[in-house]
């Protein structure tokens, strides 16, 4: 797991708008008119709808799609009860969480309450505004009583995410380590480590997914929960099913799992040799687990093993969960999240492990062969099939188990409808930043002199997606590390002008010599600019001394891409170099191109970067549909760049007939495919959601970006350099540290392509 400094976490929160949330109207407010329908006179309308009708409030306002995330702050994290106001990031969070997933929107709400009756008697009142309640963070035993209070008195869907989120998951866990492991789960020995609310429910749940009480071993701080214990509350008596007290470490004796849910260290070596063939083991204590994943496979080769960490296999997110059962309750406005609708995400989960794994699932965690298996026991928590897997089988238990208050008939428009959801979410970053993380590629920062470019190295190396080589003066870098508190151990600083590095510019001139020979260059001349550091750098990346360089922060961009062409060329049948723009924006990522190099090109010169730019895409995983752009609609308006791009385009389709690819036709068309539908159904974009916009001149494509940049929230990524031999990239100026950073990862996944 990469490093997370207490204050990179306090400026995360900070910056820019404090917290991590907003909200943002869905309706047009521009005109007096439009805010005379938001609110007066306009709004009486609805609000007398609803007065007739109270089932209209689902129609005509937020509530089918807005769930509260509700805490106390009485058991926050592992830090305790700590009060509502501290619990608010957290709440924040989760917010976060549900929306990125599932599109739910969320009001966090901390309440300040400790007394279970004032508490849900607040929550009761509240309750009107919402589609659903997602409890959070309570202390137990108050926890299970509230939760029970609120299910009976309430007609949406509620669940306390501590407690089922986490047994839902490893439940569905459970299911496919027992199938792995070839055991029935009716003859299986639990030992369980905590009692509070999350281990009660994981151990409930196993229980109605066929585990025997008589075979469930609970021990809370004071030993096993069993016959002879006094002052147990409701909840912990009904596992308190033994006669005798046994200690905990004789327990694990030909025990088949063990669930953790307590803290770091509980479990030893000789615990887990005791237990039976083929042990599962949840170790779930964060940040730490009970016992470590070496500790416990060093000892148990045929161990089964899940933990709460991202780092090892089958990790035991909650993310898995909350997010879809939350979106098929909602989306057939249930009344209850009950027992039917748990175990329904349980085995849409566990089945959902076993399926083909896409490829983009693979290639966003290593490459790797990932299939059903014991480090597949569970699906990744950015399997973009969860969403369309869980929330219909949810949706459907509701529906069966008479919970439902509108029932879905069209099951085909339904999962049209979560899947075209999945836009909203940062997925491509995600999916970047895993990549890069599982192979860790050399990085050259050419300006290491500068303090945002020191920070991204920071950031990646903590992030733990490249391997940062600084170049510069070692003396001025490290003062600035040491007056900015930058850490960077044991990182490679070059100064291609230092005494130390003569012989290894003497080799990389010569080498440049040899390219340059008849283009300008001397050999002496070769020799002395490799005390240049964008030659210096772009000649260690053509060496192999690194695998990718990041530069032009602080620097002129044409001083920074042509030592790059020079020492790294171009790919093979590649004859223009273009420069690509990512956007994430809320219908999914744009790339706009070209926005870098450009100034005028040619008809043929934008066939060229449209081929090399959808080459690029695909490397994604994501199929391109591309427009290129004018003032005019397929010849609607004469002139010099509309005739060139539709020159441009006859030529793709005569030949690259495979590229989605259309034009001329202006942005607005482009960008909405009914209104491409309706006016231009022979285009080969009519009912296609556009995701590439190519442009006829650099003017157009650097505006086009930068104001869509200031305009919106996402991140922006770029520019990507398409058609270089090797993974460089020349930033624009003034770059901030997330710009920097997001390109190092394309840096580091783009040399992974490279030989």
């Amino acid at each position: 797991m990469s490093k997370v400094r207490k204050q990179d976490a306090l400026d995360y929160h900070s910056g820019g708008k404090p917290g991590k949330i907003e909200v943002i109207p869905t309706k047009p407010y521009a005109t007096q008119r439009d805010l005379s329908l938001a609110y007066s006179p306009g709004v009486a309308e609805p609000c007398l709808r609803i007065a007739e009708n109270i089932n209209d409030v689902y129609k005509y306002t937020s509530k089918s799609n807005l769930v509260a995330v509700i805490s106390n702050g009485t058991a926050v994290l592992g830090l305790g009860d700590i009060g509502p106001e501290a619990s608010k990031p957290v709440m924040e969070g989760k917010g976060l969480l549900f929306k990125i997933f599932a599109d739910i929107d969320v009001f966090d709400i901390e309440i300040d309450a400790k007394d279970p009756e004032l508490f849900i008697q607040t929550v009761k009142a509240i309750a009107p505004t919402f589609g659903g309640i997602n409890l959070e963070d309570i202390k137990a035993p108050e926890a299970f009583e509230i939760e029970r209070r609120l299910k009976e008195e309430l007609n949406i869907p509620i669940m306390h995410d501590d407690q089922h989120g986490t047994a839902i998951i490893s439940s569905a866990a459970l299911l496919n380590a027992l199938e792995i492991a070839n055991k029935k789960i009716e003859k299986i020995k639990v030992v369980v480590s905590g009692a509070g609310a999350s281990a009660l429910s994981c151990a409930q749940l196993y229980h109605s997914l066929g585990v025997k009480l008589e075979n469930i071993f609970m021990f809370d701080s004071k030993g096993l929960l069993c016959k002879s214990r006094t002052g147990l509350d409701v909840m912990k008596k009904k596992f308190a099913v033994h006669d005798k007290n046994i200690e905990f470490e004789n327990a694990f004796k030909k025990a088949d799992v063990f669930l953790g849910l307590s803290r770091a260290g509980l479990v030893s070596k000789e615990m887990i040799a005791k237990m039976s063939k083929n042990p599962i083991v949840f170790a779930l204590a964060n940040p730490e687990p009970e016992i470590s994943y070496k500790q416990a496979t060093s000892v148990r080769k045929d161990i089964i093993m899940a933990t709460g960490r991202s780092d090892h296999p089958n990790q035991v997110n909650n993310v898995l969960g909350f997010p879809f059962i939350f979106r098929g309750a909602l989306d057939v406005r249930a009344t209850t999240i009950n027992e039917a609708m748990k175990l329904a995400a349980v085995h849409a989960i566990a089945s959902l492990a076993k399926e083909t794994i896409p490829e983009e699932v693979i290639e966003a965690y290593g490459g790797s062969n990932i299939s059903f298996g014991k480090d597949q026991i569970i699906p990744k928590p950015l399997d973009p099939r969860l969403i369309y897997s869980v929330a219909p089988a949810v949706a459907k238990a509701a529906i069966d188990s008479g919970v439902a208050k509108n029932p879905i008939e069209d099951w085909e428009q339904y999962d049209h409808q979560l899947k075209k959801r999945l836009g909203l979410d940062n997925k491509l970053l995600r999916n970047i930043t895993i990549k890069a993380q599982n192979n860790l590629k050399k990085i050259v920062f050419v300006e290491a002199d500068n303090v945002k470019v020191l920070r991204a190295a920071q950031m990646a190396l903590e992030e733990g997606v490249a391997i940062p080589i600084l170049l510069g003066k070692k003396n001025i870098i490290e003062d600035l590390m040491e007056e900015h508190a930058i850490e960077l151990p044991d990182l490679e600083i070059i100064d291609p002008k230092s005494d130390d590095q003569k012989d290894k510019r003497n080799s990389y001139g010569k080498v440049f010599f040899e390219n340059r020979k008849r283009k300008g260059f001397t050999e002496y001349e070769a020799i002395q600019v490799m005390r240049e550091r964008n030659y210096y750098g772009s000649m260690m990346v053509e060496q192999g001394d690194a695998d990718a360089m990041i530069t032009g922060v602080t620097r002129a961009y044409r001083t920074c891409i042509k030592p790059a062409i020079q020492c790294v060329g171009l790919n093979k049948d590649v004859n223009v170099v273009s420069g690509m723009y990512i956007l994430n924006t809320k219908r999914g990522p744009l790339f706009l191109a070209d926005t870098t190099i450009n100034l005028n090109p040619s008809a043929e010169e934008i066939a060229e970067i449209t081929v090399n730019v959808a080459k690029t895409i695909r490397k994604f995983n994501i199929v391109p549909k591309i427009a290129l752009l004018s003032y005019s609609n397929f010849g609607s308006s004469p002139g010099e760049d509309a005739v060139k791009m539709s020159k441009a385009v006859q030529l793709l389709h005569e030949n690259h007939p495979n590229i989605v690819v259309d034009g001329e036709v202006q942005a607005n068309f482009a960008l909405d495919s009914e209104l491409m539908n309706d006016k231009f159904s022979f285009s080969q974009l009519a009912n296609k959601q556009v995701n590439t916009l190519i442009f006829p001149n650099l003017s157009s494509g650097n505006i086009s970006y930068k104001l869509l940049q200031q305009m919106t929230d996402g991140d922006a990524i770029g520019p990507i350099l398409i058609g270089l031999n090797k993974s460089i990239h020349v930033m624009q100026l003034g770059a901030s540290v997330r710009e920097i950073n997001n390109m190092v990862k394309i840096a580091a996944i783009q040399s992974q392509n490279k030989k």
